[in-house]
């Protein structure tokens, strides 16, 4: 596959099989587009809904402007700090068994670049979004970073993937389509 999506994320994954698996690298390297909802005001240790709240905030008054400032902020080539909850290795073992064990690592930034970024408030506390970017984005990582800059806290509570280079949503098939494909050979 090109691309792992999180445990509780939905969309494009694109699966290379037979001769096409050679060329794979070529389907890594192109960016993604998300959409999504963040809630500020709390954070968990994944930055998803995948662990418990582990801490609350005060929830900033937030309006479009304070959101426009948000994206110029968080748009272009940055460096992020992937979250501990993920599939990284680290001296041959992924982070999440680190995480998992409750022993603490760091993880060294990663350059990004994302390439456009929309932030719309739908509630005092939840943001939806929409977001290109670069392979090695982690969505959770930029919500996190979002509650930070707003001296608050954030985690993602909706992600879908809907174009991975030039496949989008509406071109996949279910895993169940795949699954009658696959049988009916």
């Amino acid at each position: 596959h090109a691309g792992t999506l999180d445990p509780l994320a939905t969309g494009v994954v694109v699966i290379c099989t037979g001769k096409k698996t050679k060329t794979i690298n070529d389907f890594l390297i192109q960016d993604k587009s998300y959409v999504g909802k963040f809630q500020i005001g709390a954070t968990t240790p994944s930055f998803d809904l995948e662990t418990e709240i582990d801490s609350n905030y005060p929830i900033p008054n937030i309006n479009k402007s304070i959101l426009r400032k948000l994206e110029q902020q968080f748009t272009g080539e940055l460096y992020q700090v992937p979250p501990i909850f993920s599939a990284k290795r680290i001296n041959g073992k992924r982070a999440y068994d680190f995480a998992r064990a409750n022993e603490k690592i760091e993880l060294p930034p990663v350059k990004i670049n994302i390439k456009d970024l929309k932030l719309e408030l739908i509630a005092k506390n939840l943001i939806e979004f929409k977001c290109m970017c670069s392979k090695g984005t982690y969505i959770r990582s930029l919500a996190r970073d979002i509650g930070k800059s707003l001296k608050s806290g954030a985690f993602l509570t909706e992600l879908r993937r809907n174009k991975s280079g030039n496949f989008t949503v509406e071109q996949s098939k279910s895993v169940e389509e795949w699954v009658d494909i696959i049988k009916s050979s």
